[in-house]
């Protein structure tokens, strides 16, 4: 990572996930990363929450996301996808939606992302857990305010409360190191 805020593209499994979305975008607030998404990563993203109780509220957040940064939206590249062979090959998109414009794409999925395959088109997968350590490591005022806005959102007052509750949302590395500084 260089001064300048990672460009990232956010992918719809981080959007997904309350917590991870809420830290990113929080970031994204404090000027730590600039994020990106597409069409098509924020409609995954809603039908996906669809299918779970509140998740109508997607689309509410969707677009006030893109409306406080209508920079975020990146267009659709086909051509640039059709070129792509990833191992899910409905993740092309990401990767090509994020060439050219992004640094990194932001997922849990690492291993959808091929090194290789990233490396070729200037981009690298960073799972949140790794990423959010790393702004913490770097930033810790600013990340720890975000982090305890969140965890006083889900009633975790404790380092072991908020540790727990970092490694259900699949962020065992940055709980840790919360817990130790709560």
């Amino acid at each position: 990572m260089t001064d300048a805020p990672p460009r990232l593209v956010i992918d719809a499994c981080v959007l997904f996930a309350r917590i991870p979305r809420g830290i990113a975008l929080n970031a994204a607030e404090a000027g730590l990363v600039t994020p990106f998404w597409s069409a098509r990563i924020l409609e995954e993203w809603r039908r996906s929450a669809a299918r779970k109780p509140g998740g109508e509220a997607a689309a509410l957040i969707a677009g006030a996301m893109n409306a406080r940064w209508p920079q975020a939206m990146l267009p659709a590249d086909p051509a640039r996808e059709a070129a792509i062979h990833l191992p899910d090959p409905a993740d092309a998109h990401v990767a090509a939606v994020a060439a050219g414009h992004a640094q990194a794409i932001l997922t849990f999925n690492i291993r959808d992302f091929p090194r290789r395959t990233l490396a070729g088109l200037g981009l690298e997968a960073l799972h949140p857990d790794g990423l959010y350590w790393l702004l913490y490591s770097q930033a810790p005022g600013v990340m720890g305010a975000i982090l305890r806005e969140i965890a006083a959102e889900h009633g975790a007052a404790t380092g072991d409360e908020v540790r727990r509750l970092l490694k259900r949302s699949l962020l065992p590395r940055l709980g840790k190191a919360v817990a130790a500084d709560w």
